[in-house]
């Protein structure tokens, strides 16, 4: 399984993202993998190509309304791991015996 994290900013649209985000998460959730989005991205689990097809759909559908786009991505590759999405975090708060924000 993978974890992919990743920004995606239509650079021409002014101070306010929140709209492309909005319809990028459309596409996310329908997908019917695990993500959550976060201030500064979305995380999603899932197999590498359905991630690459996932980031490829959300560009594209980007791409009707901005002719220029900022992508950072970030990906966590690990074999034989499902569940890393809430795993990660619940392995981090074990070893600090207590619960953070998330």
């Amino acid at each position: 399984m993978t974890l992919m994290e990743f920004t995606m900013i239509p650079l021409d649209k002014g101070p306010s993202f929140s709209k492309y985000v909005a319809k990028s998460l459309e596409i996310i959730d329908k997908s019917g993998l695990d993500y959550r989005l976060n201030p500064m991205g979305t995380v999603v689990e899932g197999e590498w190509e359905d991630l690459l097809d996932l980031l490829t759909r959300c560009l594209k559908n980007l791409e009707k309304e901005s002719d220029r786009i900022s992508l950072q991505v970030k990906f966590d590759h690990r074999k034989g791991v499902r569940g890393a999405l809430r795993k990660k975090i619940e392995s981090v708060e074990k070893t600090a015996g207590r619960k953070f924000k998330s």
